[in-house]
């Protein structure tokens, strides 16, 4: 089996070349830069220098890897920055997705042996839903561009099941790891907490740590991603714990972690790093991908927590 990757260079896309190669399929990615492999990434992996804003040359590269499964995980992967460079994040999350499920089509068609297409998707398509938890029947209603760029490729998916992909939208709920970038509040609050136990930082300073989020471990949504992709019937699958933490949930369980019991005169809020709009409550319900899968997570929140805080103290 061969599978094409795009995103390989961000966590999930690691994860996924690990398990892609460990099933035993020979993994083709996309990378931007021919400067060598991105962190993690195995070495087994075949790279191909482009971007996944190039249409044209995408589509000619995948039609000369002609593989049997494709998995687009690329996106500009924070939402404060879609505040910050909205067109990017539309040509990236939006419109390059929808360019790359038309070429896999195309080469459907071309060859006529089917191929299977993985759209990472978002809980953040859901905006502030009114109700929690969120399914796949939860409307989409998008608060920022980030979410409305995911919206984008996510509502394209049904169209390319009509027009005879095997298509599926993979809805992630916040999911972590030690390979997170420090630019995400979870690792940063996990190296931070690191930080401040070997005595290398005095504070932690984020914004509104009321806001809540459903978190699970990225190996985890990785698996469901695979899984979701395999299953005969092709459909979408929300990705998620279930279970809704604050992030200052998340703050008190890294200083646990790190052994601090006394923490709070060490956090700070500041007003600047507050988000224009901000959801509520982000809760998802995995009912389907449990009973249809066979999915579910492998470690419970205060495990991710601490499985990042014992790696940042390493």
């Amino acid at each position: 089996m061969r599978a094409f990757i795009t995103g390989v260079g961000g966590q999930d896309g690691s994860y996924l070349a690990e398990q892609l190669i460990a099933d035993g399929a020979e993994v083709h990615a996309l990378v931007r830069s021919a400067d060598g492999p991105p962190p993690f990434c195995p070495p087994e992996v075949r790279l191909h220098t482009g971007d996944v804003t190039e249409h044209d040359a995408l589509r000619r590269l995948l039609f000369d890897v002609a593989p049997d499964e494709v998995y687009n995980l690329a996106a500009v992967s924070s939402v404060a920055r879609s505040w910050q460079e909205p067109d990017l994040v539309r040509a990236v999350n939006g419109d390059a997705a929808v360019a790359l499920m038309d070429a896999t089509l195309a080469l459907q068609e071309s060859t006529g042996s089917p191929v299977r297409f993985v759209q990472a998707s978002s809980a953040e398509i859901f905006g502030s839903p009114s109700t929690a938890p969120q399914d796949e029947s939860t409307p989409v209603s998008p608060t920022n561009p980030y979410g409305e760029a995911k919206a984008l490729a996510h509502l394209a998916v049904s169209q390319a099941r009509i027009r005879g992909l095997h298509a599926v939208s993979a809805i992630l709920y916040n999911h972590e790891s030690p390979r997170r970038p420090a630019t995400f509040v979870t690792r940063k609050i996990t190296s931070t907490v690191a930080a401040i136990a070997r005595g290398d930082a005095d504070e932690l300073v984020l914004g509104n740590v009321e806001a809540r989020r459903d978190w699970g471990w990225a190996p985890d949504y990785v698996d469901a991603m695979v899984r979701a992709v395999r299953h005969p019937i092709a459909q979408d699958y929300v990705v998620a714990t279930g279970e809704s933490h604050t992030v200052r949930d998340l703050v008190r369980e890294a200083f646990t972690s790190a052994g601090i019991s006394d923490w709070e005169h060490y956090v700070r809020v500041d007003p600047d790093l507050l988000r224009p709009t901000d959801a509520a409550v982000l809760v998802g319900d995995s009912g389907r991908a449990r009973v249809t899968l066979g999915w579910a997570p492998s470690k419970t929140f205060s495990a991710v927590v601490a499985a990042m805080v014992a790696a940042d103290l390493r």
